[in-house]
Parts: structure tokens; C-alpha cells; sequence
């Protein structure tokens, strides 16, 4: 079965929810796949980690590595996977506490689990091993504690070095085995960039050797930074808006790579080799919530926000010129931030708005809704070995079985009431294990069939 996803938000927050300058030459260009590639690129050979066991046969050790995984698909390759809970629910191996407060969800990468959370006035980054113990905390600037106080943006992991972005524009980069810091950065400051209602929430994205980021500035929308030294390779001066609560993705279609991500009041796609803003599509929302990633799938670029509804819009690619068109637009998927997972043909998330149940499947090539069920409430969810992991803003999980015809929970259950606020952050599968962050509390469920 075919499966992509549309990423959400915030980079597990977040309700609350460019003529470009270009400086110096980019040494090595984004990765991409071949000319006529049509899917997400990965954006860093170590985002995938294959390493042979020491008898004759070789085992996959899975990463998840940034928000919502390997692609930002939001999809776990692995199987072997339960596929029925008992009444109680998976076995839980650890809960860690004391994290901090926050709505990050986690990376998984090299043996090492990291994410991040308000721990007094800082935002602090935490490492820990699979057994659930902190190997190393690291700060990156002050904490969040305005409106819905605690972190956001959930740490990225390429070629042994962490990268986060916390709510008030402050990148770090860290030796990820260590967590010593190689250098550091303020986009709001450098940038003259501007903050948003319930803080910056994206989740960095690498792209080759850039690392890029939203600072929403008036002559600096997005950037490419050097991922090993920060400095600028270049910024895209178009957009005009202020930023989303988005996290970018980048892939390369019809022989152009491009970053697409939603700002403020519209989604764009820019140039991955140089910043040029390739075309703009205005998306307006009440309180400029637009957070869920853009999926990109089949040529075509598919959002979904609050209020404002679904939109599926086609790509067309002229030489180095790239032309977009809407194919449809709908109101009966509104999703604010839990995330869109693409199957075969058919769109699952969570409504917020609905009459028969927040619960919706639509038709990716037409918009019309299939159905719409109450399920476990709205809710976030990711997938891996046929099936959808879902988790509700109170604590709930369900394992789902996707279907265009009903929302079919096979198991379910309700995670420890220790953790404080919704439950926002977004669930991650990776290695036989489910993880689950509710508040200061990291929950480790062992999901592995046998």
C-alpha cells in the first residue's frame, strides 16, 4: 500500500495554535534523488541506518531522526508489529520523567532519544539511552512561558550532530553524542525576522549541507543556513509574511528541488539550490494558524488547516519555473494540528470542526469526504506496519486499521495521568517500540509482535 503523509504542525505543538539574495555559492547542492523523482528526498545518508549484526544475518536498525521521521513522511518502515493490544494496553518498558514541560515529540537516532522541554527559565535538550536514562541535557535559550507554556520544535539529527530551533528563534547545533555545543544563533536577531502569536515552532529541516529555517522577516523569509558553521548560503526576500508554525519539507519534481512550507497567510514553494521564490498560494486562517507540513504526493502539493479547510494544488513545471493551480478545495477536513496521513488514495486525520465526528476520510482526487466518525476524538497519529498509532488530546491511544469505510480501532488504551495539559505531541514508532509524550513525562511501550 502506497503511503504518504501530511505532516502536521507544529513540530508537535501547536494549537495554538523571494527575488532572492543569494550569498556566498552553495559547495554542495541539496541532495536529491534522480531528475524525474517525484517523492520527498531523504535529506542525509544518515537519516537511514542499516548495520549487519555479527552473525551471518543483517538486521535494519531504524532511526527516526527528526520530526516525523526519515522523510518527514510520518511513516515507520519497520514490521513485525502487534497487531492487537492487550485490554491494558502494550507493554510499558519506561516512563522518564522530569524532561520538561512541552509539546515536542522525539527524534531516535544512533541509540540515543532526544527532546526537548521547559525546565525552569530554560529550554533544555535531553538525551537518553533506550533504556530510558538522561545520557546529556544541553540548553538552548530562555523557556517558553507565554500563552500554552513548554517547548515546540523537535530536535533534528544528521551526520552525528543535533540542530533545534526553540519558540523564540534561537538555533543550536550540538554534537549529538555529547550534546557540546559547535555554534549557535538567534534568526529573529540575525534576520530581522518576526515572532508569532504561540511562538516559532518548526522543526529544522537538513537538506544536504543546508540547514533551513523560517525567520518570516520582511527581506527574510526563509534561509538556507551552512549546517556546519551557520553561516548564510542564501535567503529568499519574496514571501513578505511572517512564519507558520510549520516545518518544511523538500523534494525534487520534474528536475526543480523545492522547499515548500506554509508562512503565516500563504503556502510557498522556493528553490532548494538558491532561495528564488518559485510561486506563492495564499492561505489565509483566523489567527494565522496554519501548521500542518504540506504533503507533497503525485505532482501535487495537499494542506489542511483549521477553519479554512483541505486544498489539493497541482504542480506545473515550465524549465526552471514552476506554476501552481488549485484542483480542489474542502471544508469537510479541517485539521488544526494532530496531522493528514495519505493512504492509497484516501486522506485520514482529525476534524475540528464536524457534525458526525472529528474523525474524517476523503478522496484524495476529488475532496469528497467518505466518512466521518467520532473515533477516539480529535487527535494526532502516525503509521508503521499497516497500521495508524492514534492519540487523543486526553491521554488515549488506539491502534487503527485504515479503511476507506470506518475508523476501526482494534485496541486501545489510556497512558498514565502523571503529564500535565493536552496530549499534543505526536506519537513515533521506531525499533518495536511506541513513545508517547505527554507534559514532563516520556512513556516507552514495547509494540514488537513475539
Amino acid at each position: 500500500m502506497k503511503v504518504t503523509v501530511l505532516l502536521c504542525l507544529c513540530s508537535a505543538l501547536t494549537l495554538v495554535a523571494c527575488a532572492c539574495k543569494k550569498q556566498e555559492p552553495q559547495s554542495n547542492p541539496p541532495s536529491a534523488s534522480s531528475e524525474n523523482a517525484t517523492e520527498p528526498v531523504d535529506s542525509a545518508d544518515s537519516l537511514n541506518d542499516t548495520t549487519a549484526t555479527a552473525g551471518s544475518m543483517a538486521s535494519t536498525v531504524f532511526q527516526w531522526p527528526q520530526f516525523h521521521g526519515p522523510r518527514r513522511d510520518n511513516v515507520s518502515r519497520e514490521m513485525g508489529l502487534l497487531k492487537q493490544w492487550p485490554p491494558s494496553g502494550p507493554k510499558l518498558l519506561w516512563a522518564a520523567k522530569d524532561i520538561g514541560e512541552g509539546f515536542s515529540t522525539v527524534a531516535v537516532a544512533n541509540g540515543l532519544i532526544y527532546t526537548t522541554g521547559n525546565i525552569g527559565a530554560d529550554t533544555v535538550i535531553t538525551a537518553l539511552n533506550l533504556n530510558g536514562s538522561s545520557e546529556w541535557t544541553a540548553k538552548n535559550g530562555p523557556a517558553y512561558k507565554r500563552s500554552h507554556p513548554g517547548t515546540r520544535g523537535t530536535p533534528t539529527i544528521d551526520n552525528g550532530r543535533l540542530y533545534h530551533e526553540n519558540a523564540d528563534g534561537g538555533i543550536i547545533c550540538l554534537n549529538a553524542a555529547t550534546g557540546k555545543t559547535i555554534w549557535s544563533l538567534n534568526i529573529l536577531e540575525r534576520f530581522n525576522g518576526r515572532n508569532i502569536t504561540w511562538g516559532l515552532a518548526e522543526s529544522l529541516l537538513v537538506d544536504g549541507n543546508n540547514l533551513i529555517c523560517t525567520p518570516g522577516g520582511i527581506n527574510a523569509g526563509i534561509v538556507a543556513l551552512d549546517k556546519n558553521t551557520g553561516q548564510t548560503v542564501w535567503i529568499c526576500d519574496e514571501t513578505r509574511d511572517k512564519p507558520g508554525y510549520c516545518s518544511p519539507i523538500v523534494f525534487k519534481y520534474k528536475g526543480v528541488s523545492q522547499i515548500v512550507t506554509m508562512m503565516a497567510r500563504s503556502i510557498v514553494g522556493v528553490n532548494a539550490y538558491n532561495g528564488k521564490l518559485l510561486w506563492r498560494f495564499e492561505h489565509i486562517t483566523p489567527y494565522d494558524e496554519n501548521i500542518n507540513v504540506p504533503i507533497f504526493h503525485d505532482g501535487c502539493i495537499f494542506v489542511s488547516t483549521q477553519t479554512t479547510g483541505s486544498r489539493l494544488l497541482s504542480l506545473k513545471v515550465r524549465g526552471e519555473d514552476v506554476l501552481v493551480k488549485q484542483v480542489w478545495q474542502s471544508k469537510l477536513l479541517e485539521n488544526q494540528h494532530g496531522g493528514v496521513l495519505l493512504v492509497g488514495h484516501h486522506l485520514y486525520g482529525s476534524c475540528r470542526h464536524t457534525i458526525r465526528g472529528p474523525w474524517v476520510c476523503l478522496d484524495i482526487n476529488t475532496g469528497k469526504r467518505i466518512y466521518s466518525e467520532l473515533g477516539i476524538g480529535r487527535g494526532s497519529l502516525t503509521y508503521a506496519d499497516g497500521m495508524f498509532y492514534a492519540l487523543n488530546h486526553d491521554r488515549t491511544v488506539a491502534l487503527v486499521r485504515p479503511s476507506p469505510h470506518t475508523f476501526e480501532i482494534i485496541s486501545q488504551f489510556t497512558i498514565p495521568a502523571a503529564g500535565r495539559g493536552p496530549t499534543w505531541a505526536h506519537p513515533v514508532v521506531c525499533n518495536g517500540r511506541l513513545y508517547i509524550r505527554h507534559g514532563n513525562f516520556l512513556y516507552c511501550y514495547d509494540i514488537k509482535s513475539g
